[in-house]
């Protein structure tokens, strides 16, 4: 056991992997690393996917039989993957119980294709839901304009979601409150409010990575270069903070209800002149998950940092940093439209590579049939 991913996970912090395959749940690496590195969960994306099946030969002999029952590409793609997300439940599931609920949790998203279609959002969750049929699942929902609706009605319905892609604090206050008024509907609807969980995927890295280029075209003090993503990060949970107090929600605790955690999200660093652990030591405080990559998590394994609460006691810097910021000249809103519009963009390209690289395999294994 990692002595430092023990105190960071005794800090209050949930460790997920980002990170998913066959492979690793086959050959029991997902179970050793719950037993060794603290991991609690485990977070998917299309990209993860794409990777798992371009290289993973353990789902060759699945693809032969979808292929010989004539399964088209959407179908194959959505075997092997909730097929995967059930497994790994199952790996979770004992860290499920410990924690009653908290943790022990793995992510499987809604098609992006989906991201500004409200219905068509919901439905793909119910179906998603349906198939995996595990109890520790997180359906993970964009968090788009036509996301905040979906989330709301999905969890209605009892059903527990990751809200994904949040860059800016306008958009996670949208969130919060979407996740209240599904609470909301789950009270109205019968349902038991502690058998629903739900994080708000808030993205780090990506942050600097935008905001570092515009810094650059403007010629600014290399002191502001990648301070953004933390501090934009530090005033998220200062707005979790704030939200998840007074009568509205204090009602829904008592009726069982659990805080939606914020999740940091996306804490690879993408510029290797910053600290590979920068997005995991300066985001330490408790009632949050940090999902890595194992990269980050072998790093934070090797040399990372628990000096204890780095963010409520941060939140006058946090402020500070983001006014010089708009000082120094860079428009907020916009990096968060544009970072908004790119990580759709991003993740159905990853998703159209998911699909041609199943279709590959499907043309391939009836070749071979």
């Amino acid at each position: 056991m990692s002595d430092r991913l023990t105190a960071l996970s005794e800090a209050g912090v949930s460790i997920w992997l980002d990170d998913l395959s066959r492979e690793r749940i086959e050959t029991g690496n997902l179970a050793d690393l719950v037993s060794s590195s603290s991991v609690v969960g485990v977070t998917t994306n299309p990209s993860i996917f794409a990777a798992a099946l371009k290289d993973g030969e353990r789902y060759d002999a699945e693809v032969r039989d979808l292929a010989k029952s004539g399964a088209d590409v959407d179908t194959t793609v959505f075997q092997l993957t909730t097929g995967d997300v059930r497994s790994a439940c199952d790996v979770l599931k004992p860290v499920f119980d410990l924690t009653h609920g908290v943790d022990g949790r793995v992510s499987i998203e809604v098609s992006p294709t989906l991201a500004n279609d409200t219905d068509a959002t919901i439905a793909s969750a119910k179906d998603l839901w349906k198939a995996v049929d595990r109890e520790n699942l997180l359906i993970k929902i964009p968090a788009t304009t036509e996301g905040a609706p979906a989330i709301s009605d999905v969890l209605g319905e009892g059903i527990s979601v990751n809200v994904t892609l949040i860059f800016g604090l306008e958009r996670y206050q949208g969130v919060m409150e979407a996740y209240v008024a599904g609470l909301e509907k789950a009270r109205e609807n019968g349902l038991d409010l502690s058998k629903i969980h739900s994080v708000a995927s808030f993205f780090v890295s990506r942050v600097d990575t935008e905001i570092d280029k515009r810094l650059e075209e403007l010629g600014a003090d290399q002191e502001l270069f990648g301070r953004a993503g933390v501090a934009n990060a530090r005033l998220a949970y200062q707005a979790f903070e704030e939200f998840f107090s007074g009568p509205r929600w204090q009602a829904l605790a008592d009726a069982g209800a659990h805080k939606q955690r914020p999740l940091w999200a996306s804490t690879g660093v993408k510029n290797p002149d910053y600290r590979d652990t920068m997005y995991v030591t300066d985001l330490v405080v408790p009632d949050t998950v940090n999902t890595m990559p194992e990269k980050t998590m072998e790093a934070f394994a090797d040399h990372g940092e628990v000096k204890g609460d780095q963010v409520t006691t941060m939140y006058d810097d946090a402020s500070a940093t983001m006014a010089s910021l708009a000082a120094a000249g860079i428009d907020y809103d916009d990096v968060i439209a544009t970072l908004e519009a790119e990580g759709v963009e991003k993740f159905v390209t990853s998703w159209n590579e998911l699909l041609d690289t199943v279709r590959g395999q499907l043309e391939g294994a009836g070749e071979e049939s």
